[in-house]
């Protein structure tokens, strides 16, 4: 396996799932083959026959209905050739070897640096000693959860909702995080330096957090999970600047997820995305971050942390045939950020740092957040103009893949505060 994979390739061909695109492994396969994951679409009546059998856990209004099902069921469905069903197994990460950071080991009680090297970068301050912004913006991270009492997380969640249990599709008011990776991509969104003020800062602590847990506690959940999720976040920013914030990702396009973006982006909310962790190959970005309507964010390490920039070889690369053209399509990077060796808040209430696309992705979420506070008549598609602008400022010109301008590797650049 290529050094930078968190999918096992036959899983990866086989059929749509979701992971995080950090660098290292958080669980293993399930063992469990006999319950499915189906979307059952076909005509009213034998739709209405078969949630009457095995009842529905989401409705998407056009596609049918998802449900669970055990091997025998599943094989019934499959001989009804009135209705088609489609399968959305579940895919766990695979095992990867970037000895820049792992987590699982020992966390730090208190961080090394409150503003970490890749705070630092998008400040454009090494001297920076503490950040701010953001207010009254939402950023909705779906991921893992969040530990909502850590002390640099405490006030900062707004809501909490858990579309990930098997028996229930949704509890409202819970997003306990088991895993740690919900928690540190929070913490680099909208860490505010701690009840103690000896904490970790994110990008922009004045904005507040919407943790959806879409990912169980190995790091795994179902598409159609994470696209009511989307929907849910979508149906209630009426009225509020809201951004979504996707560190998670598939080598496979899933109907239901880019339904679903497209519907939170035509409601006007900004949507950003990992690109992937299957660099350093070409036409290797994940989905969700993929898709035209969604931002998809490169992995930058800091070159002999001398601040020279350029993208991680783990980091997954689009389309070079596109380079140059300072156009989004589908299969694009578009910006890329700090994303090796990124230290942030813990689910143990402690620090962990880890590496990938994952950690690049909410320091533009934070960014964002940023910028929309400070030009609140901004409309969404403004602000990711104005991003797409500041990366300009900096482009990234240095590493494997990265040309000069808008490139497959990179994007349009480095956007940054100043």
């Amino acid at each position: 396996m290529k050094k930078g994979k968190i999918l096992g390739a036959a899983l990866m061909s086989a059929v749509m799932g979701i992971s995080m695109f950090a660098t290292a492994a958080f669980g293993q396969q399930s063992a469990n083959q006999e319950s499915y994951r189906v979307l059952i679409q076909g005509p009213s009546a034998e739709k209405a026959k078969a949630k009457a059998s095995y009842g529905a856990r989401w409705e998407f209004e056009g596609q049918g209905f998802t449900t669970t099902v055990n091997g025998q069921q599943y094989q019934a469905l499959l001989k009804n050739k009135n209705l088609k069903i489609e399968r959305l197994p579940e895919l766990q990460l695979g095992l990867n070897q970037d000895a820049a950071a792992k987590p699982g080991g020992t966390t730090a009680a208190a961080p090394s640096d409150q503003t970490p090297w890749g705070i630092e970068a998008i400040y454009n301050d090494s001297g920076v000693k503490a950040t701010s912004g953001g207010n009254g913006i939402i950023v909705a991270v779906l991921d893992t959860g969040v530990k909502k009492d850590h002390k640099d997380l405490v006030n900062q969640v707004l809501q909490c909702k858990d579309f990930s249990q098997m028996k229930t599709p949704l509890v409202d008011g819970s997003c306990s995080d088991g895993n740690g990776h919900g928690t540190h991509v929070s913490g680099t969104v909208l860490a505010n330096g701690g009840s103690d003020g000896k904490g970790i800062y994110g990008v922009a602590p004045g904005a507040k957090l919407w943790s959806y847990k879409v990912l169980n506690d190995r790091g795994s959940g179902y598409s159609d999970d994470i696209a009511k999720a989307i929907e849910t976040v979508a149906d209630n920013a009426s009225g509020l600047k809201v951004i979504i914030s996707m560190s998670l990702g598939s080598s496979t396009k899933d109907s239901l997820i880019e339904n679903a973006v497209n519907y939170a982006y035509n409601k006007g909310v900004l949507v950003v995305a990992a690109a992937g962790n299957d660099g350093p190959g070409t036409n290797t970005i994940g989905y969700p971050g993929a898709l035209v309507n969604a931002v998809a964010v490169a992995a930058l390490e800091n070159v002999q942390q001398n601040g020279t920039y350029r993208v991680a070889d783990f980091s997954s690369r689009g389309n070079p045939a596109t380079d140059g053209d300072y156009v989004i399509q589908e299969r694009d990077v578009e910006l890329s950020a700090p994303g090796r060796a990124i230290e942030s808040t813990w689910k143990d209430g402690g620090y962990n740092t880890i590496s990938g696309t994952s950690m690049a992705t909410p320091h533009v979420s934070g960014l964002a957040a940023k910028i929309w506070a400070e030009n609140p008549s901004f409309t969404h598609t403004q602000l990711r103009d104005e991003l797409q602008r500041r990366a300009k400022v900096y482009d990234i010109k240095g590493g494997t893949g990265a040309a000069i301008g808008d490139d497959y590797a990179s994007g349009f650049g480095f956007p940054r505060v100043n």
